[in-house]
């Protein structure tokens, strides 16, 4: 987009364009959402920002009224494979909190000045100011959902120390922390229980409709014992799972019926570190940032597609909450990957009803397992040689993938489709799909739900989703 687009989307408050930039008002020094709901600032009083962070390095304050830090993450980089792409997928996921800069760039092969230089390029902030930008946003949120005590919410966010923590947030919400929590007009003062007995209520946004209906059958449908679960009727379901994190373990339920563009969702989690990541992989699990005018237009030019896109619009391609344990799944099936969980998992310190274990690391499954397509891939992710994290390359898993003995072209995709979020993937060779590109996840997701549900007319052509495939599509 231009300019001249990027105004007539502020003009119109188009909420199509959330998270995908942002625009700054010179005259008040806030920066808001494109969808925000005050009077439109003169044009020459405008800037626009690709990220938040940059609207901050920039001095502009958050908005009170539409809350830029809350809207969907930018549809980019769930798209795009390149150093930018793959570098916002792993800051999302807390890599720049946990290991710095240098972690950051290690991960993705590069220097630190590189990514730097890289970063600052396109998105007009670095790094750090990214990071820092999700961290002020994750403090928002514990400041005005727990009652937890300030001194902790900084270190829970990421900050290094509580004066980093007091100066981000006066500098991008322009209040102390204390009236931004007071602000919430929750009452909630400075006790532990609140935020650990009742986990932290979220609102994970999303743009345009989203078809949840779909999402939850097929979350339903793979669930596996002990540590995911469905419960209630259509409409009203709740999934809930536990979530292997890197200072601790989780346990998160999502809703599925909500008033607004969001799901309702509650984590609790045995380190308050890992809510950023924790949130992350749920965004990617439910397919949160993605670009539902964009698929569903490309998608419903194809005659075979469109009365299946009319008939759900805003269907979501689910990632994975977890892509070693999704490659675990892909391969093995759902109720062997059953019986991995019983004997292999590691149980939760307070289990909570059904859920009982997080699923089994691949270090202790490739020591323990004797199936050898099953041991050689689990070695393969414990040592690193196959990486299916949020900043992973796409293609070189795939590679990677290719490699292994027992995993047919068809796992692997599966694993590409799910562990990675590649929305560009037809694991069932289904004839015309080149024509669907870049998202044939997504058409491959309407052939399939269609056939799940034959009330809607499917065409006659849909991918092999038979007994076959459902063994190891169950959890796809």
């Amino acid at each position: 987009m231009d300019e001249r687009s990027r105004y007539e989307a502020v003009s119109s408050r188009d909420a199509r364009f959330d998270g995908a930039f942002f625009f700054a008002v010179v005259t008040t020094g806030i920066y808001c959402r494109p969808s925000c709901p005050a009077v439109t600032p003169q044009r020459a009083n405008v800037r626009f920002y690709p990220t938040a962070a940059a609207a901050q390095a920039g001095g502009f304050r958050a908005c009170r009224r539409c809350r830029p830090d809350a809207v969907p993450g930018s549809a980019e980089w769930n798209v795009r494979a390149d150093v930018v792409g793959r570098a916002m997928r792993m800051i999302g996921d807390g890599v720049v909190d946990r290991e710095g800069v240098p972690g950051l760039a290690g991960r993705l092969g590069y220097s630190a000045r590189q990514v730097q230089r890289q970063l600052n390029a396109e998105l007009g902030a670095g790094p750090v100011a990214l990071a820092r930008a999700q961290r002020s946003h994750t403090a928002r949120v514990l400041l005005q959902t727990t009652g937890l005590p300030v001194t902790e919410i900084a270190f829970a966010a990421g900050f290094a120390s509580v004066r980093q923590f007091n100066d981000t947030i006066r500098r991008i919400y322009a209040r102390t922390p204390s009236a931004l929590r007071a602000e919430a007009g929750t009452g909630l003062g400075g006790g532990r229980v609140t935020g650990l007995r009742a986990g932290i209520p979220l609102r994970l946004a999303h743009r345009g409709p989203y078809a949840a209906g779909a999402v939850f059958d097929l979350l339903g449908e793979g669930a596996v014992d002990r540590v995911e679960e469905m419960a209630g009727e259509p409409g009203r379901r709740t999934y809930r799972r536990t979530l292997r994190l890197p200072y601790g373990t989780g346990i998160t339920a999502v809703d599925e019926g909500s008033p607004g563009p969001w799901l309702e969702a509650r984590i609790h989690l045995t380190d308050l570190r890992d809510l950023t990541t924790a949130v992350q992989r749920l965004r990617r699990l439910f397919d949160l940032d993605a670009d539902p005018y964009a698929v569903d237009e490309a998608l419903a030019a194809d005659p075979r597609l469109a009365p299946l896109v009319a008939a759900r619009p805003g269907l979501r391609s689910p990632g994975a909450a977890d892509p070693e344990e999704e490659a675990v799944r892909a391969l093995v099936g759902r109720e062997r990957a059953a019986e991995l969980v019983e004997r292999y998992g590691k149980m939760l310190d307070v289990p909570c009803g059904a859920l009982t274990h997080v699923f089994p690391e691949p270090g202790v499954l490739a020591g323990a397992v004797t199936d050898p397509a099953l041991r050689t891939l689990t070695a393969a992710l414990a040592d690193g040689e196959l990486r299916l994290d949020a900043g992973a390359d796409r293609e070189e898993a795939g590679r990677a993938l290719g490699t292994l003995p027992g995993v047919d072209r068809r796992t692997a995709a599966l694993i590409r489709m799910r562990a990675l979020g590649d929305p560009d993937v037809d694991p069932y060779g289904t004839v015309g799909a080149e024509r669907w590109r870049p998202w044939r996840s997504y058409a491959v997701r309407h052939l399939e739900t269609a056939a799940r549900q034959p009330q809607i007319s499917a065409p006659s052509q849909a991918p092999a989703t038979s007994r076959q495939a459902k063994s190891s599509t169950s959890t796809a």
